[in-house]
């Protein structure tokens, strides 16, 4: 076995000399076998209530009213110190959109949580709206239980857009004026960058085409959570995502030296979840390097070039 590989001991059930715990169960009954104040790091995207095949679509307000009580035994399980990450795009009805960062908030201040940023998640690609116009962004919610949370933010600094800036007054006159490691990547997201724009941290959207991709229909970017796990734990800690699905949150924690535990009620998803874990330890799970550029097109592309059938004008293709 190279140094670059590693048999990562797993559970299904709670047990701290595991690396992880990946779980087939009910994520509310087994959250409540978890001890207190036990997580630096609980990051998860719930399902978001628009009928997907792990979920049962049912109105807004018995959505917020069924994970209540989840929401509760989370932070009961949330170290004093920990964060909170919750990922959420938008709930429809009927055509009308309802933003459930929006909804989440006032369930999170109401159970003592505090609100350190509302990340904002810009991707280029998904399903196309005819009627409104088509959804490119979700957010990340990030609370803390109190005042004294971990923030690593060297770890996570993006190049400077301009290193060479300097101060142009006082006592440090002339001086480098920026960070040596780089700039805070700031609470936006985005897979617009600029070859001269390094200031956003940009990943995208788990697609066919994407290296990552696996049979889920939802899947969480393990970048996205890479960022998280190493500017909000430290090495050894331990990492919750009470909405399992393919694992992305348990690969990313264990990528970093962090532990994990995972719960998800479908076995397909226990299993996809445990193979991952394989695949990470074995060296040959396919993951998009954090911080990779986006392919941007030439334009020379046969893909990229206008079909003959529009060389038409405009009017007369409306």
């Amino acid at each position: 076995m190279s140094l670059f590989q590693k048999n990562y001991s797993i559970a299904n059930v709670f047990d701290k000399r595991a690396d992880a715990v990946v779980a087939l169960d009910d994520s509310l009954r087994f959250t409540k076998t978890l001890p207190d104040n036990f997580f630096r790091l609980i990051i998860s995207s719930p399902p978001y209530n628009i009928g997907k095949v792990y979920e049962k679509q049912v109105s807004i307000e018995d959505y917020l009213k069924q994970i209540d009580p989840l929401l509760k035994e989370l932070v009961r399980v949330l170290a004093r110190d920990g964060s909170f990450c919750w990922q959420v795009g938008n709930y429809v009805n009927d055509g009308e959109i309802y933003p459930l960062d929006m909804f989440f908030y006032h369930q999170f201040k109401s159970l003592g949580l505090q609100l350190r940023n509302r990340i904002v998640w810009h991707f280029d690609h998904g399903l196309h709206a005819s009627h409104r116009f088509s959804g490119r962004y979700e957010t990340l919610l990030w609370f803390t239980k109190t005042n004294d949370y971990i923030f690593n933010l060297d770890p996570v600094r993006v190049p400077s857009k301009y290193p060479g800036k300097t101060h142009f007054k006082g006592e440090k006159k002339g001086l480098p004026s920026g960070n040596p490691l780089g700039k805070n990547p700031s609470d936006f997201w985005t897979l617009l960058q600029k070859e001269w724009d390094c200031s956003t941290w940009e990943f995208p959207n788990v697609k066919a085409n994407h290296p990552e991709k696996m049979n889920h229909p939802c899947q969480f970017p393990i970048e996205l959570v890479e960022r998280c796990v190493l500017s909000m734990t430290d090495e050894g800690d331990w990492v919750y995502d009470p909405f399992m699905g393919s694992g992305s949150a348990t690969v990313a924690a264990l990528k970093h030296n962090r532990k994990a535990i995972g719960v998800d009620y479908l076995p397909e998803y226990v299993e996809l979840t445990k193979k991952r874990i394989g695949l990470l330890g074995s060296g040959e799970l396919r993951i998009r390097p954090i911080g990779k550029p986006i392919h941007q097109p030439t334009g020379q592309e046969k893909i990229s070039q206008r079909p003959p059938l529009w060389q038409e004008p405009i009017a007369q293709l409306i």
